[in-house]
């Protein structure tokens, strides 16, 4: 068993070190990731993530779906790379909710890498406003089936089926005889909130998954596992008081504390196994987005074998209780019943890992899939026997809020 070292608060986060003058670059990069992102053309592979800025297009070899476990598979992928010549191959791509399903994951030929967005000043230029398409908005279930839908979902657990489970509805945004502008979609998510993860990637053919998630998986580096569940959220305000007083209430609130630590400690025990030591924070953070305030632990592990990558820790995590709920099986059984669509790529991941095991995985959220000229649009909210279904209905239509200002569309 690893030693976990619980940490009283979340560290301050310590001020930069001056960089010596050898450091500091003659002439920085300014526009790198920026320009990977305005190459981004339908059919790339794109992702930016805290750490860098990924642009993948032109042949790629698949991940084969043969029912053996997907690390083994991914593997052999990059292996297979790196005997055909490939010096760095890296495997890119989603893998959906329902892990029995296929995953689009690929070794692309040739990746263009660069820093990451929020690293570059050109990000924060305004991007081109969204055309005035007259959208059609379908909500799917319509919000008071929804909210039904969440009271029996508390009736249920309250009866001891489970703990907690999350419940998405999505909506079905179209604008009759035009298609969406994907480039420039993404090139707006990607403006709004640079600190996050951004993607653009292929799941099928004619099909594009694209979002803005606030939420890392696990990431590895060298030795190093960091994972970083949300749980427990708030809609920000326009207004500067009103703003810090739900940020407040959010981190006094009792339901959103124990959802937020159930989540925490499913995290916990799924990283233990292949840690010689974690450390896991005794209270939430916060964290913002344009749109939303999440409490937020950032949980750190040492590996106890090398040779564990980053989507071996990811399987195991997936689905953690902040996308499906706890007990999972129960509810994914509640999600089975309940929502009236497939949730398809919406709560899985996505990410990068290279041939030495080191990557970054997602969980896929605030996000839709483009198909046909329609976007499919999901967000969900987690529900537990303490839950108002009125309020997490407003929930997910405050985390719609993302997708929706960069499309031009509103409910």
């Amino acid at each position: 068993m690893p030693t976990v070292r619980p940490v009283d608060a979340p560290p301050a986060p310590a001020a930069p070190a001056a960089p010596a003058a050898a450091d500091v670059p003659a002439h920085p990069a300014v526009g790198a990731a920026t320009a990977l992102l305005d190459a981004y053309r339908p059919g790339d592979r794109f992702l930016a993530t805290p750490t860098r800025t990924l642009l993948a297009r032109g042949p790629a070899a698949g991940v084969p779906d043969d029912g053996s476990p997907l690390p083994g598979r991914v593997r052999a992928a990059l292996e297979r790379a790196r005997r055909d010549g490939h010096d760095r191959p890296v495997v890119l791509g989603a893998v959906p909710f329902d892990t029995g399903a296929p995953a689009a994951l690929a070794v692309p030929e040739e990746v263009r890498t660069g820093p990451p967005l929020q690293a570059d000043p050109l990000v924060t230029l305004p991007a081109d406003p969204p055309e005035a398409l007259g959208w059609k908005v379908i909500e799917v279930p319509a919000p008071e089936e929804y909210a039904r839908a969440t009271a029996a979902a508390v009736a249920r657990m309250t009866a001891g089926e489970a703990e907690k489970v999350v419940l998405a509805r999505t909506l079905e945004v179209s604008a009759p005889g035009r298609e969406p502008d994907l480039a420039a979609l993404l090139g707006r998510l990607a403006r709004f909130d640079p600190s996050g993860h951004t993607f653009a990637l292929p799941v099928g053919p004619g099909r594009t998954l694209l979002g803005a998630s606030p939420e890392l998986l696990v990431a590895r580096r060298g030795g190093r596992l960091v994972a970083n569940p949300l749980a427990g959220s708030a809609a920000r305000s326009t207004d500067l008081a009103e703003d810090v007083r739900r940020a407040a209430a959010l981190l006094d609130s009792a339901k959103d504390l124990h959802e937020h630590a159930v989540v925490v400690e499913q995290v916990r025990r799924a990283m233990a196994p292949y840690c010689s030591s974690l450390e896991v924070p005794a209270r939430p953070a916060l964290v913002r987005t344009a749109t939303m305030w999440h409490l937020s632990t950032t949980v750190t592990g040492t590996l106890a074998d090398p040779d564990t990558t980053a989507l071996d820790v990811a399987v195991a995590l997936h689905p953690t209780p902040a996308v499906c709920g706890t007990p999972t099986a129960a509810a994914r059984r509640m999600i089975a019943d309940v929502e009236p669509f497939d949730r398809g790529f919406y709560t899985g991941m996505l990410g990068w890992q290279d041939a030495s095991g080191d990557g970054e995985w997602v969980v896929t959220l605030r996000c839709a899939e483009a198909v046909d000229g329609l976007l499919r649009l999901y967000a969900g909210a987690g529900v537990v026997p303490a839950s108002d279904p009125l309020a997490e209905t407003a929930e997910t239509a405050a985390k719609f809020r993302t997708f929706l200002s960069a499309v031009g569309a509103s409910l």
